[in-house]
């Protein structure tokens, strides 16, 4: 790959070279990322324990929210640290993870967000074939399609991006290891990879984002032939919430890698910040705590939660006057 890497260091200039903005970034961005680990996991165990979650919507929706805390994870940590401690250099082994590890998880991302469309799609318009058609194996085959998808194709993206020769200097103009400023920093010709990884994100964004949107235009045309408003109101909730989580997350990733290389700029940063790192908390809010389902089932696991404190201090209570009848004064 152009020579041997191991000893080689990028820096990684951050979102800011401004001293002030340092602290209140990290409390900021540190807030987003607890936020995100809460929400996502939080929803990922709510549907575990609770059995009325058991369909396929909540479980395409779990390995969506575990995409959205690794992809997260992949990314935030070595932002916070960068912004705490001021050390930006990452070998070029940390580098070609975090970028490989980052397009895998969005990639699966991408892909996940079409198989929940496409469940939306069978169960609304062809809700009596809905058991057969989105069954549990048919489930894991396109969890399972998802990921394998998503692994080939992160390792074209990384073959890609570090398949250069790195000749310096070695300041990558971002806060993660991205293909684009990394590319930047190639000394041979990146044509060739800039139209292989541009191929790449129209046939893993575009494919998708048509299949959510023939998924929902199809959605659109049965809701509105449905004469039950309920029904409507209920489907059309449900489409604008998908399509809010879509648009925001796809709006930045086509920002980023569907244009040429040379026209990337210091723009890049905030769209990555939208994709990176506000998507992946905005998600559990925008497909779980707008759903009635999800809402009671944290309303049924907050009363067992209390009913079980009620428990122990009755139990601590009988307790302390069981000894109090014996002649001990407890505490």
């Amino acid at each position: 790959m152009g020579g041997n890497y191991t000893q080689l260091r990028f820096i990684l200039l951050g979102i800011t070279d401004t001293p002030w903005a340092q602290a209140p970034l990290f409390v900021l961005f540190l807030l987003i990322y607890i936020v995100t680990l809460v929400g996502n996991l939080g929803l990922m165990v709510l549907v575990w324990v609770t059995p009325s979650l058991h369909t396929p919507m909540y479980f395409f929706l779990t390995h969506f929210s575990l995409a959205d805390v690794c992809y997260s994870t992949v990314i935030s940590p070595k932002m916070l640290t960068d912004l705490l401690f001021g050390d930006k250099t990452i070998s070029w082994a940390g580098c070609v993870t975090q970028f490989h590890l980052f397009a895998l998880f969005v990639t699966a991302e991408c892909h996940l967000l079409a198989a929940m469309a496409y469940d939306r799609h069978v169960a609304i318009c062809h809700p009596l074939s809905y058991v057969l058609v989105v069954s549990s194996r048919a489930c894991w085959q396109l969890v399972a399609w998802c990921y394998l998808v998503a692994s080939l194709s992160a390792l074209l993206y990384t073959g890609c991006t570090f398949g250069g020769s790195f000749c310096g200097p070695h300041h990558i103009d971002h806060f993660f290891c991205d293909a684009s400023p990394v590319l930047r920093l190639v000394c041979s010709d990146t044509r060739g990879c800039e139209a292989a990884i541009f191929a790449l994100a129209v046939a893993n964004g575009l494919g998708t984002s048509v299949v959510i949107l023939l998924s929902y235009g199809r959605i659109l045309r049965a809701v509105l032939g449905t004469s039950s408003a309920p029904s409507r109101a209920r489907a059309f909730r449900t489409c604008a919430s998908h399509l809010a989580s879509v648009a925001v997350f796809y709006g930045s990733l086509f920002f980023m890698y569907l244009q040429p290389a040379s026209r990337h700029g210091s723009r890049d940063k905030v769209a990555s910040v939208f994709y990176t790192v506000v998507s992946p908390m905005l998600n559990p809010f925008i497909y779980s705590l707008r759903n009635r389902e999800v809402k009671a089932a944290l309303g049924k696991c907050r009363r067992k939660v209390l009913n079980l404190c009620q428990e122990q201090r009755g139990a601590a209570r009988g307790i302390r006057e069981f000894w109090n009848g014996l002649g001990w004064k407890g505490p």
